[in-house]
């Protein structure tokens, strides 16, 4: 994955070297000596420093420069051209002539090359001495102010990476100098102040103007749960040839002198923390999701580790009692500490806390309550000999114990964990943990209240639905109810067969609007109703009516309905619909034939008349009769649905409990949104 953070090679390149701009104002001249200490090879540089042009200077002997002292003996630079050729790099200084005859004190670098057929060359670099100090100087006063100051100091480019800090801002930043190059400087620092803390720097680097002074509230990489302020004042680098633009900064703590900036981004990043985990809280009404939410919220940014456990009350109505044990159920953890951290808090799932606990003493007040990791705590609140290693080496140091209420009733226990390397719990974090558990306890206790009404429900409906089907040699059938998943309450879909005299065979599928238990509950009345009238042997749209008159006493609002009754002794099938999607028939050839001209008003409308349709089904026909829930869905409509299920219907034939299979697989995605019956009815005429 590509990387803001420059490879080792990048670093040690122009861009993240020292900045060259003193080294720039120091001339430097370039010249070359032959065998014969001869002048043979003149540069610019050499020109501006001594004052001589080059055809005045190459092939003089290089005394022209270095003259011979006072005394005698040889010239300044036959030595300075002997000492390069034997030493291989020689530096020193010297004094040299200029051209209108003053004496210039110089520093000078020697070293040989090769020449021209074999000769050597000893090439020369000088500058004028003054300026070399003043250099020397410059750098040796920004080294000891790099490495003495104790203000925090920085240089910047233009992407805000980091080219150079000292000491004294890697410890108020809690990272090695290393760990800051290269990176930027949203990698280190964590503002709560929506990135204007960046848009200021970035505004130095465009427009060149400098600020100072800046109170800036903020917490860093390294000490990720430690408040500070910081006075800021950032300033635009002088841009030097080869480098980018940059910006240079001085940052002093000044965190004890802005106690109350401490208290109000502490604040801030507690109300953060406070609405991230309200957006994340209770999304589902899954107890272990959300529990597992509850969790997610609080780590890393709250706690290194956390879990919540369910207490198991043998009976919810009775109060809590300080000298029963509690037992309690693990159904979400997460930690970011390392072994044998992970094993603790994911292990066992059933938990058991004695008497006189941390857990007693902090549901005795129903408040949150902090401990420390301690021999006495875990001696009282830990009997499993093997949890409790695992918790002594687990690297916690503070626990902060929430209990979960809601609704007058202890639903369980929120535990948050903080290792050494962070600061205790304080008051307002025993007030956050409050509220985070209270928040969480209400959604928990949402999601209990609903799975225990989704389980009536759903035990009801299947109560309700037939446990086998009326067979004969004349009908083949596979039938299949699929509730929908658990974020949506159970329906009111329905279906049955039933044995009419002279060997006929009726067919009844409904859909009563709604979900939950009262759903379930008007289905039951529309099936049992709709199983004794087809009994006596009405027509389907007479059959219909009257589940019309049922529905309206009842009170059912809403419900959808289609009947069919076969004949095997002729083939003849009426069908009659209350609103009901439309049966499709596969004939033998593989024709897929819609029958979508006995549509009728819902039951529960009233006032219209039914009608029923007629169609003869030769042998071996198959009858498909279904609810919406296999048609619909939010992301596409009933006719996309509805073409698909065609297209399965249509396959070549195979056993009808594979093709229910098949079709449910096909059409149904992972997580329905709604109950799902498909009953198929393969028909067979009866002989003679």
């Amino acid at each position: 994955m590509p990387s803001d953070r420059p490879s080792d090679a990048r670093a040690r390149g122009p861009l993240w070297s020292e900045p060259g701009s003193l080294l720039e104002h120091v001339a430097v001249a370039v010249f070359g000596i032959d065998d014969d200490n001869r002048i043979c090879y003149w540069g610019p540089g050499a020109r501006d420093l001594f004052g001589y042009p080059a055809a005045e200077a190459l092939s003089r002997p290089g005394a022209l420069l270095l003259p011979a002292p006072p005394g005698g003996g040889p010239d300044a630079c036959a030595r300075l051209a002997e000492r390069g050729r034997t030493l291989g790099y020689w530096r020193g200084r010297l004094h040299a002539a200029h051209r209108d005859g003053t004496a210039l004190e110089c520093g000078f670098r020697a070293f040989p090359v090769t020449g021209v057929g074999g000769h050597s060359v000893v090439m020369a670099l000088a500058s004028r001495g003054d300026e070399l100090d003043r250099v020397k100087t410059n750098l040796a006063f920004l080294d000891a102010l790099f490495e003495t100051c104790p203000i925090g100091l920085a240089m910047f480019d233009e992407e805000l990476r980091y080219l150079h800090l000292n000491q004294a801002l890697a410890d108020m930043n809690g990272l090695p100098i290393e760990e800051h190059l290269g990176r930027r400087l949203a990698e280190i620092m964590i503002t709560s102040d929506g990135g204007e803390y960046e848009r200021m720097l970035r505004a130095v680097v465009a427009e060149g103007k400098p600020v100072a002074g800046v109170r800036v509230g903020m917490r860093t990489r390294g000490h990720p749960d430690r408040d500070k302020v910081l006075s800021v004042s950032f300033f635009p680098l002088t841009q030097a040839v080869g480098t980018r633009q940059g910006v240079g900064g001085l940052l002093v703590d000044v965190t004890d002198r802005e106690q109350a900036i401490v208290e109000a981004t502490a604040t801030r990043q507690r109300l953060a923390l406070l609405n991230r985990a309200t957006a994340r809280i209770g999304t589902t009404l899954d107890v272990q999701v959300t529990a597992q939410e509850l969790v997610g919220a609080a780590v890393p940014d709250f706690a290194d580790a956390a879990v919540v456990e369910l207490v198991e009350w043998k009976d919810e109505h009775t109060g809590f009692d300080p000298a029963q044990p509690v037992d309690t159920h693990r159904i979400a953890h997460g930690t970011v500490l390392p072994p044998p951290a992970t094993e603790l808090v994911s292990g066992l799932e059933a938990v058991h806390y004695p008497p006189g606990s941390a857990i007693h003493r902090m549901l005795r007040t129903g408040r949150p309550l902090c401990v420390p990791v301690n021999q006495e705590f875990i001696a009282r609140t830990v009997l499993n000999a093997a949890r409790a290693r695992l918790l002594a080496g687990s690297g916690l140091a503070y626990l902060l114990l929430a209990p979960l209420i809601a609704r007058g009733t202890v639903q369980g226990i929120a535990g948050f964990g903080r290792s050494a390397a962070r600061p205790a719990f304080t008051e307002q974090d025993l007030s956050l943990a409050g509220e985070l558990a209270s928040r969480a306890a209400l959604c928990l206790d949402n999601a209990r209240l609903y799975n225990r009404e989704r389980n009536i429900a759903l035990t009801l409906q299947r109560a309700l639905l037939p446990s086998s089907l009326a067979t004969g040699p004349h009908m083949d059938l596979a039938h299949r109810y699929l509730p929908g998943s658990r974020v949506t309450e159970v329906g009111g879909d329905w279906y049955d067969v039933i044995r009419l005299p002279g060997g006929r065979v009726a067919l009844v599928v409904g859909d009563v609007m709604g979900h939950g238990v009262s759903a379930a509950a008007a289905m039951g009345r529309l099936r049992i109703a709709a199983k004794a009238l087809a009994r006596h042997d009405q027509e389907p749209d007479e059959l219909l009516t009257e589940l019309d008159q049922c529905a309206d006493e009842a009170g059912i609002e809403l419900a959808t309905c289609l009947c069919v009754r076969y004949d095997p002794a002729t083939g003849s099938t009426r069908i009659a619909s209350a609103g009901h999607p439309p049966p499709l028939v596969r004939h033998p050839d593989g024709r897929v034939q819609l029958i979508d001209d006995v549509l009728g008003v819902p039951l529960g409308v009233g006032g219209l008349p039914f009608r029923t349709t007629e169609l003869e089904l030769p042998d071996a026909a198959l009858l498909v009769l279904y609810t919406d829930g296999l048609i619909e869905e939010r992301d596409h409509d009933i006719d996309e649905g509805l073409d698909a299920l065609r297209t399965e219907v249509a396959r070549p034939p195979e056993s009808l409990e594979a093709t229910a299979d098949r079709i449910l697989a096909r059409l149904l995605p992972s997580s329905p949104t709604d109950d799902t019956v498909l009953l198929l009815a393969r028909v067979h005429r009866a002989e003679g």
